[in-house]
């Protein structure tokens, strides 16, 4: 899509002006007073911080003058006003260094969007219907204070809920004062594809629950289990620079790189290695590496400092022998001997661990081996291997979402009576056994913030829509992706275009009206609430986008209990459907485009090719070429996929990089609601899958659903390639 027409910004001058005088409709539109001086044909360039993931990567945006199409009090019509044209990375920025991923530069779409709520809502048909009328901020408020207030007298605030993807920063801190001091509980964090198992394993074997800045630079051997980290495991935009580090920067050095996995991935097709390994048996492989290398007599000296974990697996280690370990995991012993050698032998080396092999019933024992690994050969907290980020706000504990759902249904009462939920999809996002659509009906009024009406927002009664990232004050604090001391923040880039609000300060406006005002009060604004956060340094941090330490800081990797120096016992992963009635293991992925499908609404997005298949606006399942021909399939054949929890019907794409038992599928389609982009496009894997967990987290085994596959067409998929291959389909709507 032409970016010119998509941003709707226009000179209408002479030939346009010509065309509303002779009765354009689309030409209809008022002309607004100017809300700001500005100079024309001059650019400024203002920081502000990526909101498309977790990373949070710092931006420059490109401001000039240009007219626009916005609401005001209810009408559309043209200004005047500054308008961001492009976004680059901020060369500054401790995390990104001046890079910025496709995904980011998509982000100013979000501002844009045709699809973009312009003002608050109000439900006038059938819940879920997404049927809403326009109303006055006013009644909003008055809307949302009375539902507050209704619970305050019944001294019920603790049935108010705030569903959240996770925030970081002082909008967390916001959003948590005011639940607390209004007597309601802490926010619910959701987000469909989470680390929560790994930043787990991490506590328990360095005493840090957070996710690991891995030195990639400065590594000589790098082995990933799973672990997507140069497309969209963690922070990506970094870890391609210290990729690029780590290859090309040592002249006369070659760094050596392992991938494995039983899906090629985009970090897997630039790997000197590719290894296919059974699903859910990563771990053992990582511990047959570990068993080489101690009886080779490999192991580093000094290798056993605080937070590795090696020393309590080692009795155990003797039971995952070379010979043993191919029994598993499939790889061959001769193969996992020389690969351990390599590795030992090969200082500095790291292991990373992220993606499917954590989406198992076993995942909490294989992110705890790869942890073992590193303590055996010495890399945890030493340069080119796994760091931690100083001073990142570690994440806070939250109920799963199913736990959540469960108490909803089964409640004589359903337990929340207001719910206020934030840029959180998980009525897309989660299985269909744990029924949270069911469960959010139950909720007697929902509120939502959300920029766009998705299949969660679209159960609620009243939408008051955010500011975007780009008309907002934004702030952050980076969990990983650096070894500096970063606080990210930045202020508006431009005005709002329609008539939305920020939702700190919506937060911050409601909570001085209430009839018992919260106690201590909150700040007047979240600029004031910023200022107070950054003191004396505010002026200097918005101006270059945050403010960080001059120099990386290496913090010590804290001494763990010796109670979680225990190796922890290998089990099977459980999948569901047994292997005689569903003999493919289904692994979807993250795109790299679309992540988990909240992404799914931006064109740029979802007209970007995948790497690997090179598809676009579709969906896919790519199985192995040599099992296709066995069952008679060839490229863009129709197939039927079958799990015990439904089934989807999707093309097929042969492809030789992935396992014979194997079939995989992009997440990110599939919606029902989410714009005109999205809506009706493709399907959504996580409609069949299983409510399998990990039991330590709860978090879903999203890699532990059998599936059968059934040829049912040929070549009538809805696919679209980006460029000439065999199969040219339009895409479907």
């Amino acid at each position: 899509m032409d970016r010119r027409n998509f941003i709707k910004v226009t000179a209408v001058t002479g030939a346009s002006a010509t065309l509303a005088s002779c009765g354009s409709p689309e030409l209809h539109l008022a002309r607004f007073i100017p809300e700001e001086e500005l100079i024309p044909g001059i650019a400024t360039w203002k920081p502000s911080i990526c909101p498309l993931c977790s990373a949070g990567c710092g931006m420059i945006v490109r401001v000039m003058q240009g007219e626009a199409e916005v609401v005001r009090n209810g009408e559309k019509g043209l200004i005047q006003m500054g308008l961001a044209k492009k976004l680059e990375g901020n060369p500054a920025h401790p995390v990104n260094q001046g890079k910025l991923c496709v995904r980011g530069q998509a982000a100013i779409q979000v501002t844009y969007h045709p699809d973009r709520i312009t003002g608050p809502l109000k439900r006038s048909g059938e819940r879920g219907a997404a049927q809403f009328q326009p109303i006055s901020w006013d009644q909003a408020l008055a809307e949302l204070k009375s539902q507050l207030d209704t619970l305050a007298s019944a001294n019920d605030q603790k049935s108010v809920a705030f569903l959240t993807k996770p925030l970081r920063g002082q909008r967390h801190t916001l959003v948590s004062q005011f639940l607390s001091r209004f007597g309601a509980p802490a926010p619910i964090e959701f987000e469909a594809l989470g680390d929560r198992v790994l930043r787990r394993a991490n506590a328990r074997s360095f005493g840090r629950e957070q996710l690991p800045t891995v030195d990639l630079g400065r590594s000589r051997y790098v082995i990933a289990f799973g672990a997507d980290f140069l497309g969209t495991w963690n922070s990506p935009v970094t870890q391609n620079i210290g990729y690029g580090e780590m290859r090309q920067g040592h002249p006369g050095i070659r760094a050596k790189f392992v991938q494995v996995e039983p899906r090629m991935s985009q970090t897997g097709a630039n790997a000197d290695e590719w290894v296919p390994v059974k699903p859910g048996t990563e771990g053992v492989l990582a511990l047959g590496l570990a068993h080489v290398i101690i009886k080779s007599g490999l192991r580093p000296a000094g290798s056993s400092r605080a937070g590795a974990q090696i020393e309590g697996w080692s009795a155990g280690l003797v039971s995952y022998s070379p010979a043993d370990v191919e029994k598993i995991t499939g790889v061959k012993a001769t193969r996992i001997e020389r690969l351990a050698k390599e590795f030992a032998q090969t200082a500095p080396a790291v292991a990373i661990v992220g993606g499917a092999p954590l989406a198992h019933t076993n995942g909490m024992f294989t992110a705890l081996a790869v942890n073992a690994l590193n303590g055996l050969v010495g890399s945890v907290g030493q340069p080119g291997g796994i760091l931690f980020t100083p001073n990142a706000v570690p994440a806070q504990p939250s109920p799963s979402i199913d736990k959540v759902a469960a108490d909803l249904i089964t409640a004589p009462k359903p337990p929340v009576q207001l719910l206020l939920l934030n840029d959180a999809n998980p009525v897309f996002g989660t299985p269909p056994a744990w029924r949270v659509k069911e469960a959010l009906s139950k909720i007697p009024f929902i509120v939502s913030f959300g920029h766009f009406i998705d299949e969660t927002s679209a159960l609620a009664d009243l939408i008051l829509p955010d500011h975007s990232f780009l008309e907002s004050w934004v702030d952050h604090v980076p969990e990983s992706g650096t070894t500096m001391t970063v606080a990210s923040v930045a202020p508006p880039a431009m005005k709002p275009l329609h008539q939305t609000r920020s939702m700190p300060d919506v937060l911050l406006e409601v909570s001085r009206s209430l009839a018992r005002p919260l106690t201590p009060t909150l700040p007047q604004s979240y600029e004031e609430m910023l200022q107070s956060a950054f003191g004396d340094d505010f002026s200097n941090a918005q101006q270059q986008g945050g403010r960080w330490s001059d120099s990386p800081q290496r913090e010590a990797v804290p001494p763990v209990a010796a109670a979680n120096q225990r190796a922890v016992a290998y089990t099977d992963p459980q999948f569901d459907g047994s292997a005689a009635e569903y003999p493919f293991h289904f692994v979807p992925f993250a795109s790299l485009t679309l992540l988990d499908g909240s992404l799914a609404h931006l064109p740029w997005l979802q007209e970007m090719p995948d790497p690997i298949s090179t598809a676009m606006w579709s969906s896919w399942v790519e199985i192995n070429s040599q099992k296709a021909a066995e069952m008679g399939i060839v490229q863009g054949d129709l197939l039927e996929i079958a799990s015990s929890q439904g089934t989807l019907r999707v093309p097929a794409i042969p492809s030789p990089a992935i396992a014979p038992d194997v079939i995989a599928m992009p997440f990110g389609q599939g919606h029902q609601t989410f714009t005109r982009f999205a809506t009706g496009r493709g399907v959504n894997p996580i409609s069949i899958l299983a409510a399998k967990q990990e039991p330590e987290t709860g978090s879903l085994a999203w890699a532990a659903t059998r599936v059968k596959v059934t040829k049912v067409g040929s070549k009538s998929g809805p696919i679209l390639f980006a460029r000439g291959m065999e199969l040219e389909h339009r895409p479907h709507r």
